[in-house]
């Protein structure tokens, strides 16, 4: 009964055998796409922020605590602001950073390998001073103590830029170098006359100089003139009563310069991790605030830097579509992954056409060699001596006996079934052959 089970049954081993090459060659082509996407990407990243109370820390949060729902970890790198942040990206120090409008030119981003993933918002020249100094013009600041912070802010480059078309030379004023709660604290007891910020409005500092007595804001009432002068920059209105309505504070619409805030990557930042933090950028950013319209920001424009192919289509047609119906990370794995799919079809395709036959083939095969076998029989039959033809004839005999003995043992398909019978058919028919040369050499009886 087990034979016959035997002889019955589909032959899986001999496809596995057959197939194995192919799956094997598939599954080889598949860990090198694998490996060449890079469908996954890494679970951790830095952040270039800012000094202690400023936007850019506050912001850095927002996006730590938005990328920590799709476990990617943000690990903050403080600075001293964006300065410090584009030579942290250009060292290779940190994967993305807060950067400001106007700290570099598209040559030299482009050279330095790095990419915009969109301004995100504007940054305004805050430019406070204490009540008593009765300042309405920039050359009005020559001989003044004004606190523009450290090199590695970017408002010491930024604000010398402002004083120099107003032909006012950097030597003509005394320039501090405090950070900016020092420089705060500084103003506040009248160490200096003033000090310059270049932040959001969400910066606590910032919050805080608007609404102290004695404390007055500086109005650019040329702010217009300096856009044009200086292309990098815009011209923003801090609408009268946006602080504090109550209190009518401030008491009048003020004009401001702003360069915009810029998120800056290197060129080699995994693209599902741009997707993340411009989809993450458009949460953050992407609301009404004291500078802005909603939807006005993030945005592909007001950037010297090239933006990312992945940020200019989130810009254009929003998020991944597979992002809207699956979670990060599995749809993530679909939408980098059709390079496997087209390596797939490439070799299936033509695979699932060798396979078959090569199945067709080894069945056979075990019925086909054979032949030979009974080739070798016939040939010693034909080149039997005539001294030793009796030998040779028995022996063959008993040869026949063997394979068909063995042909008997042979498990194979029943589709395949018609081979193996006309094998043993076709042994016999040899036997007779042999049996009748035999019978032939036998002597014949005299004649009575």
């Amino acid at each position: 009964m087990s034979k016959i089970l035997a002889f019955t049954r589909f032959s899986v081993r001999d496809l596995l055998v057959t197939a194995g090459p192919t799956v094997f060659l598939i599954a080889a082509v598949c860990l090198v796409a694998y490996w060449l996407v890079d469908p996954a990407p890494p679970h951790h990243v830095s952040l270039a922020t800012g000094q202690e109370n400023s936007a850019y820390e506050e912001f850095g949060k927002k996006y730590a605590t938005l990328l920590a729902q799709h476990d990617i970890k943000v690990a903050l790198k403080p600075s001293l602001g964006s300065q410090e942040n584009l030579q942290r990206l250009n060292q290779g120090t940190v994967d993305i950073a807060f950067v400001q409008s106007g700290s570099t030119e598209q040559a030299e981003a482009e050279r330095r390998g790095l990419i915009s993933l969109g301004s995100l918002f504007t940054e305004p020249v805050w430019l406070f001073l204490r009540e008593d100094k009765n300042i309405t013009q920039l050359t009005q600041l020559k001989g003044k103590k004004i606190n523009l912070g450290p090199p590695g802010t970017g408002v010491p480059r930024l604000f010398k830029q402002v004083l120099a078309v107003n032909n006012v030379e950097e030597n003509e004023l005394s320039i501090g170098a405090l950070e900016n709660t020092p420089a705060t604290v500084a103003l506040l007891d009248g160490s200096i006359d003033g000090l310059v910020f270049s932040s959001a409005p969400e910066a606590p500092l910032i919050q805080m100089l608007l609404q102290t007595p004695g404390i007055k804001l500086f109005d650019f009432a040329q702010a217009e003139a300096y856009t044009r002068r200086l292309p990098f920059l815009t011209h923003v209105t801090l609408p009268r009563g946006i602080v504090d309505l109550g209190r009518d504070l401030p008491a009048q619409d003020y004009q401001l310069i702003a360069p915009t805030a810029t998120l800056v990557a290197r060129a080699d930042l995994h693209p599902a991790l741009i997707d993340l933090f411009v989809q993450a950028a458009g949460q953050i950013h992407g609301g009404t605030g004291w500078f802005q319209q909603q939807g006005q920001f993030p945005s592909a424009r007001y950037t010297e830097i090239p933006v990312a192919r992945e940020a200019a289509k989130f810009y254009k047609d929003g998020a991944p579509m597979l992002q809207r119906y699956m979670s990060f990370w599995l749809a993530n794995f679909f939408d980098r992954m059709w390079v496997l799919v087209v390596a797939l079809g490439a070799l299936i395709l033509p695979l699932s056409k060798v396979v078959p036959p090569l199945y067709v083939w080894r069945i056979r095969s075990r019925v086909y060699r054979w032949y030979g076998q009974l080739r070798t029989v016939e040939q010693a039959l034909e080149e039997a001596p005539e001294g030793r033809r009796a030998e040779i004839y028995a022996a063959q005999l008993l040869r026949l006996n063997e394979i068909e003995e063995m042909v008997n043992q042979i498990s194979i398909p029943l589709s395949f079934a018609d081979g193996l019978y006309g094998l043993r058919s076709h042994i016999n028919f040899v036997r007779q052959r042999v049996l009748s040369l035999t019978q032939a050499m036998a002597p014949t009886g005299e004649p009575a």
